[in-house]
């Protein structure tokens, strides 16, 4: 059920700004057990945002949720919002950011393949990498679920989409769908306690659903038969795991690693569900779900990234503190792009 609540709590601003501050909160972490994590940062529940009084560092996980962010902007901008529109503008975006001399954040692997393919003329499918579903695409895709207006189709196809131009797995596909619609629905008001209740009623929903007019023909580089059992694949392993996130929620101990539980994040349907749990351990406290997501021996910047993004689109932009926000990298466009989809 939606709540009454206005929403005058500036979501997507919240969502941006909660999704970079994971981010930098996760950057120093990646690549080290919870042992290690608590010699260098000291307790968990009071890690502080790196950077000290200056600029907090971000990775490559908000550099290309800025980069889906300007090609929604972009497409929308020039009517409404359809496949043709998108693909150009998000390959423009994702090419840009493969050769920024920023990107120097330990990008992941798949992303920087495909990226270097959609560098020209190909087809964008010979370029999506079918065999991935690693994080690398939900890690960057809140704001399709922040951009007002669009239908569950548009939300549903753009969410696809994004990721098919890099990751091309039906599992990462249907957990991008997924953390956009998560996004979205805590942005409209939903209740964290019935969240991932709403998400799982999606995912069954839309189990057999192939996006034809947003995904073409990417279905036919892989093995399945139909379209269908193609798609079904990946919402069959995210409905596993939402399954288990049920049951872990029961039980859950705030103090043992969230990862133990639904896994290290590194692929699709883990980062969905490990983040979802962090945020749903602590939804009225966002700063310490960062840090628990944070504080894990998975893949820390893409686990409070994400939990960033889901606690701010509940609370909005009130939900973090100003002396962090003031000093995270990118502040400038976050806030703009946050501003124009709180309008």
């Amino acid at each position: 059920m939606i709540s009454s609540r206005t929403i005058t709590k500036q979501a997507a601003t919240g969502t941006l700004v909660g999704l970079a501050l994971g981010d930098a909160l996760g950057f120093p972490t990646e690549f080290n057990d919870v042992p290690a994590i608590l010699a260098k940062c000291g307790p968990w529940r009071q890690m502080e945002l790196p950077g000290g009084r200056g600029k907090a560092y971000v990775t490559d996980d908000t550099q290309m949720t800025l980069a889906v962010a300007r090609g929604l902007r972009t497409a929308v901008d020039r009517g409404v919002l359809a496949p043709l529109q998108l693909v150009r503008p998000l390959r423009d975006e994702f090419v840009s950011w493969y050769h920024s001399p920023d990107n120097n954040r330990a990008p992941g692997r798949t992303c920087m393949v495909a990226c270097r393919l959609l560098d020209g003329d190909r087809p964008w499918a010979e370029a999506s990498q079918i065999g991935s579903k690693g994080c690398g695409a939900n890690m960057r895709v809140a704001p399709v679920g922040l951009v007002p207006g669009l239908s569950d189709e548009q939300r549903a196809g753009a969410a696809q989409l994004q990721s098919a131009l890099t990751h091309g797995h039906p599992t990462a596909l249907a957990a991008s769908d997924l953390t956009a619609r998560a996004v979205y629905l805590l942005t409209q008001g939903a209740e964290p306690l019935g969240l991932v209740g709403r998400l799982r009623s999606y995912a069954y929903e839309n189990r057999s659903r192939y996006h034809h007019k947003w995904l073409g023909d990417l279905w036919t580089r892989s093995h399945d038969a139909t379209p269908e059992s193609f798609i079904e694949r990946g919402w069959d392993e995210c409905l596993a795991v939402l399954e288990k996130l049920v049951e872990v929620l029961r039980t859950a101990d705030p103090e043992v690693d969230p990862c133990e539980y639904t896994g290290d994040g590194w692929i699709a349907e883990e980062s969905l569900a490990t983040a979802l749990l962090c945020f749903l351990l602590f939804p009225e406290d966002p700063v310490t779900a960062l840090r628990r997501a944070a504080c894990t021996r998975g893949d820390s910047d893409s686990l409070a990234c994400l939990t960033g993004a889901f606690a701010g689109a509940h609370l909005g932009a009130g939900a973090w503190p100003k002396e962090w926000a003031e000093r995270i990298e990118y502040r400038s466009e976050l806030l703009t792009l946050g501003a124009l989809w709180d309008a």
